[in-house]
């Protein structure tokens, strides 16, 4: 697989740029002092250099059980090391190599680079406002023989989709009549600005058709590196399997951290504490956007996630336009990234969590307004 398919085109960016294009929380919003004590803490158990249990720790799989609800038990749950190494392992147990498997257009680019270093085909499946549409994946299935969907129906990556519970509901019902299974990424699970978050869609599943992937990546630290796989049926002892050839276990102190960190009662605040700041600067984004950069069309606010989805003034390239942001000193996100196959328009995915302020973010925001501006429709 090529690098290409997973790195920024445009190279990193130059020290002092304005980062608008984060996947992770930046480091003022990241629960610094409940990860440093956990640490410790971890550090200092006679046990925590010995070898953990391939499947994970027994008592983090619980808290992982717990978290997801609705009868899962710790025999459901694999721990993984973050949530794309739970994506890689759930592909390749699966399918096999040239297979299709469905996913949502657009979608995680890393999420269709690790589909097809497992050797499968990405088929994409348009997005409206509410998701996907039950009527694409089974045409999809139908057409394509595919097993497999891939979908984001909490706070959907790049979009913020949430999906009404009678389409997930309906989804579900498609793909376990195409004899499907559904790969579930729950990456914003506590991603929420404030309000309700969306039960997981493994709670609602009867038929063991639901894979559930989660990560304590986004809302914690980029290094805390910890993610679950959560499933029911032979499809776990699959993923059992492709994760003892992969790297034989998680490191056992990073596990005790994060068990630490979840059984803390800091571990709630800083999710509360970040939600508000989170809805807080989706709304300073959502307003500057509209003041310095107009012509471009923001798709919905979301309830949750780290970003916002725009839609670009038609003649504007999205590659052109993030390469041109970038010389002023702004990194975006080239929408066409998002999409398996050819875009149907251009699009920027814009990040309001990574930048040190809200200071930052709107004068990234500026910057972007001059790039925008300076180009002008039809200049690609």
């Amino acid at each position: 697989m090529p690098l290409r398919e997973i790195a920024d085109p445009l190279g990193p960016p130059p020290a002092g740029t304005i980062t608008l294009d984060g996947d992770y929380v930046h480091r003022s919003l990241q629960p610094t002092r409940v990860l440093s004590a956990a640490l410790a803490r971890a550090a200092r158990r006679p046990d925590a250099w010995d070898r953990a249990p391939t499947g994970g720790l027994t008592a983090l799989r619980a808290v992982f059980a717990r978290i997801v609800g609705g009868g899962v038990t710790p025999e459901d749950v694999l721990v993984t090391a973050g949530g794309e190494s739970a994506l890689s392992i759930a592909f390749r147990a699966i399918a096999g190599p040239g297979s299709p498997v469905l996913v949502e257009s657009p979608t995680y680019p890393r999420a269709l680079a690790a589909a097809r270093a497992a050797g499968l085909r990405p088929v994409p499946v348009p997005l409206d406002a509410d998701g996907v549409r039950p009527d694409m994946p089974a045409d999809a299935f139908a057409m394509t023989g595919a097993r497999l969907l891939y979908c984001q129906p909490t706070f959907q990556n790049p979009t913020g989709t949430v999906p009404a519970p009678e389409r997930r509901r309906q989804v579900l019902d498609v793909a376990h009549a195409s004899g499907a299974f559904v790969i579930k990424d729950d990456f914003a699970r506590h991603l929420g600005h404030g309000g309700a978050v969306p039960r997981p869609l493994v709670v609602d599943d009867e038929d063991g058709t639901v894979v559930h992937v989660t990560s304590l990546t986004k809302p914690a630290a980029p290094s805390l590196r910890i993610g679950a796989l959560v499933a029911r049926g032979p499809v776990m002892e699959r993923m059992r399997a492709v994760r003892v050839v992969d790297d034989f276990f998680v490191t056992r102190p990073l596990q005790e951290t994060a068990l630490e960190v979840l059984g803390s009662p800091s571990w709630d605040r800083h999710v509360r504490s970040l939600g508000a700041a989170l809805r807080e600067r989706r709304t300073v984004l959502a307003d500057a956007l509209a003041r310095e950069a107009p012509d471009a069309t923001l798709t919905g606010l979301p309830a949750g996630g780290l970003r916002l989805w725009v839609r670009l003034p038609p003649g504007v390239d999205d590659m052109v336009l993030a390469g041109a942001a970038r010389q002023r000193g702004v990194a975006v996100g080239a929408g066409s990234r998002y999409f398996a196959t050819e875009p149907p328009a251009g699009h920027l995915r814009i990040g309001f969590a990574a930048t040190a302020d809200l200071a930052e973010l709107t004068e990234g925001v500026r910057r972007l307004g001059v790039a925008l501006t300076d180009l002008g429709p039809g200049q690609e």
